[in-house]
């Protein structure tokens, strides 16, 4: 049998809104700034923390951090999309310019903010409102974008997250100083979007093309995949705010590098979240690191972790361009 039996709804009516008047609730006026400089304050601060539990593990993760860049192993950032939508961006930029995040893996729908972002200098809108009257994720700018990107790109060897970043810097997005995604391509690091098909706004507008969001994603799988096999001797995988997709793409991929006999063991692995998940418990930081590694769960609101983690790493080191991929 050459024709499905089930019927697809066609999309050739949908009808999309300009983000220029969406009301948005994040606009990068709120977004965070990096911790400036080493303080001798800050560095009493964080030693005067108890040397019990969750505070010690924090320190002890701090020190793997910097050991492992000092070593030139790898320092893997995995992340969900609430990471842009509570104002992280600039952090994260900071950390990669300072070569301590070695490649980042995110969620697709990480990818929508990022790009909301560089264009348009906000991002995040209300979707109890708007899924009212069909509106919801219907943004054409975003649509557009996104998926006639990937388009372009689908014939030449780039991924998801390199075709973005390459048309980001083409049209000159306004405000592409925000967009870790620009800012991996031009540090020269990996950057991976990883997509679960329906799960995007994307998904939803006449643009969207399947095939293409399948094989780009799968291409930055296996981009992601080579990453993971650098995991040896004190590298460390960071998994912020991301419950299901990081999990599982990061579980696959270690499967893969072993099973392909490359030594990805000893390592360090972390989850923060605001609630605990059995996933990332399991597939971030107990069944990874069982030979020889170690793994560590801290929860609590990512724009209070985040920012306190990167103020203790950088308040370890003493000179950033010292430290190379």
């Amino acid at each position: 049998m050459s024709k499905s039996q089930y019927t697809q709804i066609s999309l050739k009516k949908i009808k999309t809104i300009s983000i220029k008047n969406r009301k948005s609730k994040v606009e990068i006026e709120n977004f965070a700034k990096p911790f400036v400089s080493e303080k001798k304050s800050f560095n009493q601060f964080v030693e005067n923390f108890p040397n019990i539990l969750v505070a010690k593990d924090l320190k002890i993760l701090v020190e793997r951090i910097v050991e492992s860049r000092k070593k030139k192993n790898p320092v893997i950032f995995m992340m969900g999309a609430h990471m842009i939508k509570v104002g992280l961006s600039p952090i994260i930029i900071d950390l990669i310019e300072k070569n301590i995040i070695t490649s980042i893996a995110m969620n697709s729908a990480s990818a929508i903010h990022d790009i909301e972002t560089a264009f348009f200098g906000k991002t995040s809108e209300d979707v109890a409102e708007n899924i009212l009257d069909g509106t919801f994720g219907m943004s054409k700018e975003t649509g557009d974008f996104l998926n006639n990107s990937l388009k372009k790109n689908f014939k030449t060897n780039f991924g998801y997250g390199e075709s973005l970043a390459k048309e980001l810097i083409l049209k000159k997005a306004k405000y592409l100083n925000y967009s870790i995604i620009a800012k991996c391509f031009g540090k020269k690091i990996p950057i991976t979007i990883h997509a679960a098909i329906g799960t995007d706004i994307n998904h939803q507008q006449p643009t969207m093309n399947g095939a293409v969001i399948g094989e780009m994603s799968f291409r930055d799988f296996k981009i992601f995949t080579n990453e993971v096999k650098k995991l040896c001797d004190g590298g460390v995988v960071l998994n912020f705010g991301s419950a299901v997709i990081m999990p599982e793409i990061f579980l696959k991929s270690l499967t893969i590098a072993r099973n392909l006999k490359y030594k990805a063991n000893g390592f360090t692995t972390a989850n923060f979240d605001m609630n605990f998940h059995y996933r990332p418990q399991q597939n971030i930081v107990q069944r990874p690191t069982q030979n020889g590694g170690k793994g560590f769960y801290f929860i609590g609101h990512h724009e209070i972790m985040f920012p306190l983690l990167s103020a203790m790493i950088k308040s370890k080191i003493d000179e950033f361009d010292s430290i190379q991929r």
